[in-house]
């Protein structure tokens, strides 16, 4: 039994906020009986303008087409605010736990 492993991007969508998720088919299979032994499955989603250098030419067409000026600002509009940093260093509370008192618990015996 001669074994061969193959990977292939066999499904490429497109969210509806532009958006494409991508997935990976990694199969083991038999190349005397075209028997598929395993596959397993690797998804990863590009949001408009990410970078598609190390895609297939089918994810970069895709993009290409579906990436538009309007969809890449459109996406970009549509991402919550950014606040700036803050000074807080890594001794003070996250923000809404600086009123947490921890209450002390004392054992009793029966």
């Amino acid at each position: 039994m001669a074994l061969e492993e193959i990977t292939l991007t066999d499904k490429i969508e497109v969210i509806a906020n532009g958006s494409l998720q991508i997935r990976h088919r990694h199969a083991i299979i038999d190349t005397e009986t075209g028997e598929e032994k395993a596959a397993s499955f690797h998804r990863h989603v590009l949001a408009p303008a990410d970078d598609v250098s190390g895609e297939c030419e089918r994810v970069k067409a895709i993009a290409a087409a579906v990436w538009t000026d309007e969809c890449i600002a459109a996406y970009q509009a549509s991402l919550p605010a950014t606040e700036p940093e803050s000074d807080a260093t890594a001794d003070e509370p996250a923000s809404g736990l600086s009123s947490f008192q921890p209450t002390s618990t004392t054992a009793t015996k029966a």
